[in-house]
C-alpha cells in the first residue's frame, strides 16, 4: 500500500524517494572520505535532501516521470545504507521506498522483480526491529514467542513495524503457492494487529486496508471473514475522509469480487476514477496509481464476474 509523506497532523511518514541530484563534491565524499565524522555529516546532509524532496514526489501526478525518477534514488539510498548500516532513518526509507515502488510500478508486470523488492524492503525494516534483542531472538521461533516479543515495542515503533509487515505481506500475496511463505502470514498479521492497537490511523488506516484485503481474499476455512473485511475497509475510508483512494481499490478488488457484487465493484472503482484531482495533495502519486489500477481492473471486469 502506497506512497507517503506526511499525515494531516504534519507527521513525517517518509515516502518513496524524489529524484534528487547529488552534487559531485558530495558524491566524492561518499566514495573517498575516510573520517567517520565527515562521512556521518555527508550522510546526514544527504538524508535531509532526500526527505526534503519526498513531499514533491508524492505530489507528482505524472506516473511515467515518477516511475523513471525513483529507481536512481533507491540506489542512492542503498549506497547511503552501506555507509551507515545502523541508521534507522535510512533503513525506514529503504523499507518504504522499495515496498512502495514495487506496489506502484512493478508487481503488475513482474512478480519476480516485485518479490525481490518486497524482500529487500522487509529486510531493511527487520534491521530496525532486530535492534530489539528479544524480537530478534524470537523471529524464527513459534508464534507465541514472536507475539510476546512484539508486545515489547512501543507506539514510536509503529512506522518500522508497519512497513516491515507491509512489505512482507505483499511478498506473501505474490507467492501464495509457496507454502513456506504462507506459513509466515500469522506473524505478519500479528505485526499489523500491533499497528491497529497502537496507532490505527497510521498511513491512512493502512493496517485496516491490510486486514480488509486479507479477510476478503481468504475462504472462511482459512480465516476469511467478509463481514469483518467490510468493517476494516469502511474504517480506513473513514480515517482518510474518503481521500486515500487505495482503500476503495482494494475494497473492490477483494471484497466485491469475493461477494460477487458487481454493482459494488463498479461503484467503488468509478468512485476512484472520478475522484477530483488533488483530493489529497500529499498523496497525489498514490492516488494517481490507484486511478490507473482501478481503470485497468474495471476493464477486466468480465474476468471476475
Amino acid at each position: 500500500m502506497g506512497l507517503l509523506s506526511k499525515d494531516d497532523n504534519g507527521r513525517s511518514l517518509l515516502p518513496v524517494l524524489k529524484h534528487v541530484a547529488v552534487p559531485a563534491l558530495l558524491a566524492g565524499f561518499l566514495v573517498t572520505a575516510t573520517g567517520c565524522s565527515i562521512t556521518s555529516l555527508t550522510i546526514g546532509a544527504t538524508s535531509g535532501i532526500l526527505e526534503g524532496g519526498f513531499e514533491a514526489m508524492n505530489q507528482e501526478t505524472d506516473l511515467q516521470l515518477a516511475e523513471a525518477a525513483i529507481p536512481a534514488d533507491l540506489k542512492l539510498l542503498d549506497g547511503l545504507i552501506l555507509k551507515a548500516p545502523d541508521n534507522k532513518e535510512l533503513l525506514l526509507l529503504g523499507a518504504q521506498g522499495y515496498a512502495s515502488y514495487a506496489l506502484g510500478f512493478v508487481e503488475d508486470s513482474s512478480i519476480a522483480r516485485a518479490s525481490e523488492m518486497y524482500l529487500r524492503a522487509r529486510n531493511y525494516g527487520l534491521r530496525i526491529l532486530f535492534k530489539n534483542k528479544l524480537f530478534r531472538g524470537s523471529f524464527d521461533g513459534n508464534l507465541d514467542g514472536f507475539q510476546r516479543a512484539l508486545s515489547t515495542f512501543e507506539r514510536r515503533d509503529v512506522p518500522a513495524v508497519f512497513w516491515t509487515a507491509n512489505a512482507w505481506g505483499n511478498y506473501i500475496n505474490l507467492n501464495r503457492d509457496n507454502i513456506e511463505a504462507l506459513a509466515d502470514l500469522p506473524k505478519v498479521e500479528a505485526m499489523m494487529r500491533f499497528v491497529l492497537k497502537n496507532d490505527e490511523a497510521y498511513f491512512y488506516g493502512g493496517a485496516h486496508i491490510f486486514f480488509g484485503t486479507i479477510e476478503a481474499s481468504l475462504p472462511p476455512i482459512f480465516g476469511g471473514d467478509t463481514t469483518s473485511a467490510r468493517s476494516h475497509f469502511e474504517r480506513a475510508i473513514q480515517i482518510s475522509d474518503g481521500k486515500f483512494l487505495m482503500a476503495y481499490y482494494y475494497y473492490a478488488k477483494t471484497y466485491a469480487v469475493m461477494r460477487q457484487d458487481k454493482g459494488l465493484f463498479e461503484s467503488l472503482l468509478n468512485k476512484v476514477i472520478n475522484a477530483p484531482d488533488r483530493i489529497l495533495i500529499q498523496q497525489d502519486l498514490a492516488n494517481a496509481i490507484a486511478k490507473s489500477k482501478s481503470k485497468a481492473l474495471l476493464e477486466r471486469e468480465n474476468d471476475y464476474f
